[in-house]
């Protein structure tokens, strides 16, 4: 989608991008704080972040209930929801273009003046718990928390934020959101038509927004190292459900990011690629991929999947030879060029819609106060080359920050095993 992006910093200090799509008849906004779980102020609270997100929606100034206040929000289409993760809390909404002031409006009274009442807080601390539990039966959540945690990230496991749930007082709320919901802590990216009449109205808007003064909140920096693996046991685990990661102690740039995204491609990404397809081929495993993921300080390339016991052996060691063939820089020019049209196709489809543009945006901007320039992406992608993919490659395997855990009914001596093939 044709766009033009300004980069803008209000009067009390937040800073956003306004993503002007001339035409477009929706708006979408992104909202985030640094406040996530790693920014609970005692261990014994790390689950109240998730909270604070949860009752964000609920009673404020002017509507007296989360139903009161959800009837109003809804009821020409719009769309809000609101997540948590490690390091943020992040406010969604997007809606009609024909009443996108009255829904940024309704979005202010959330974000700033919240009533945090004690029947809502009950009802709440009980959803988490309810969505928590749920989790576990979900052997990829259970085991990517206890993966950060091994190999030295200062996160919870799903069972230790369940058991940090009923420490929560409603003081504890407060507290938390006045702390991480100030002005220079909040950054915010809005897609939409922002015709120069419009675009005056709304900074007007957001510079109206009463939020007390505060800091942009440092990033946790953790103690990164190699780890033993980790079995979770099942016994009800059918087969084995598995998640291994090599980690290097820098965030990538888009160059890089890309560079990952064809290598993934030509490993993981479809019938015919090098370890996936092959393994389909055999009949080894049904599903398995492969993505590198990035947080503020760190880049991790992780693979995941799930495979029969018996399977397990050949397609670990199926895995170790094609990784040896990347680091000895085996990758065909035929394999990469391929990749790389892929890459392009994926990047034109993912911005089809004003929600997609914010999104792509709000990545690097909410991590690292960066603005991607969209323009020059294809370009980035063309010119993607053999050795700069080899020695990200190398860079992450031999960073020594790695890491193996499954989920399953196994001995765990077949993870010994498993790990030993890949020198995790």
């Amino acid at each position: 989608m044709r766009h033009y992006i300004e980069e803008v910093r209000l009067k009390n200090g937040a800073k956003g991008l306004l993503i002007n799509v001339p035409g477009a008849s929706v708006m979408a906004t992104r909202v985030q704080f640094r406040g996530g779980l790693r920014f609970c102020k005692k261990p014994e609270l790390y689950e109240i972040a998730h909270v604070v997100e949860h009752l964000s929606f609920g009673a404020n100034s002017k509507y007296k209930s989360e139903s009161a206040y959800e009837s109003e929000f809804t009821k020409n289409g719009a769309y809000h929801n609101a997540w948590t993760s490690d390091l943020s809390i992040c406010y969604e909404t997007e809606c009609a273009d024909f009443e996108w002031d009255r829904i940024l409006d309704l979005k202010r009274l959330a974000i700033t003046e919240p009533r945090f009442n004690e029947a809502e807080f009950i009802a709440e601390k009980g959803n988490v718990k309810s969505e928590l539990t749920g989790y576990t039966n979900d052997y990829n959540r259970l085991l990517w928390p206890r993966l950060q945690k091994t190999i030295g990230e200062n996160v919870d496991t799903l069972s230790e934020r369940i058991r940090t749930i009923p420490n929560i007082e409603l003081k504890d709320i407060r507290e938390h959101y006045r702390r991480t919901h100030t002005a220079e802590n909040m950054r915010f990216v809005i897609s939409g038509h922002l015709n120069f009449r419009r675009r005056h109205k709304l900074i007007k808007m957001l510079n109206a927004w009463d939020l007390k003064p505060g800091e942009r909140l440092d990033v946790p920096l953790d103690d990164l190292h190699g780890s033993e693996p980790v079995l979770i046991r099942r016994k009800d685990a059918a087969n084995i459900t598995f998640g291994f990661s090599f980690v290097t102690p820098r965030r990538f740039d888009s160059a890089c990011t890309i560079a990952m995204s064809c290598l993934n491609h030509i490993l993981t990404g479809t019938m015919s690629s090098r370890i996936f397809g092959e393994a389909r081929r055999r009949g080894l495993v049904y599903g398995m991929g492969s993505s590198l993921n990035l947080d503020e300080s760190k880049s991790s390339w992780d693979f995941d999947g799930e495979v029969d016991e018996e399977n397990a052996i050949e397609l670990f060691d199926l895995i170790r030879k094609e990784l040896a063939r990347v680091l000895n820089g085996e990758i065909d020019d035929k394999d990469l060029d391929a990749a790389k049209s892929y890459c392009l196709g994926r990047f034109q489809m993912a911005a089809q819609t004003v929600g997609q543009l914010a999104d792509f945006y709000a990545e690097e901007f909410f991590k690292a106060d960066e603005v991607e320039n969209y323009s020059l992406m294809p370009d980035i992608v063309r010119t993607v080359d053999k050795t700069e993919i080899i020695e990200l490659a190398r860079e992450l395997i031999s960073s020594n920050i790695s890491s193996l855990v499954a989920v399953g009914s196994c001995d765990k001596s077949l993870i010994l095993e498993l790990a030993a093939r890949l020198h995790l």
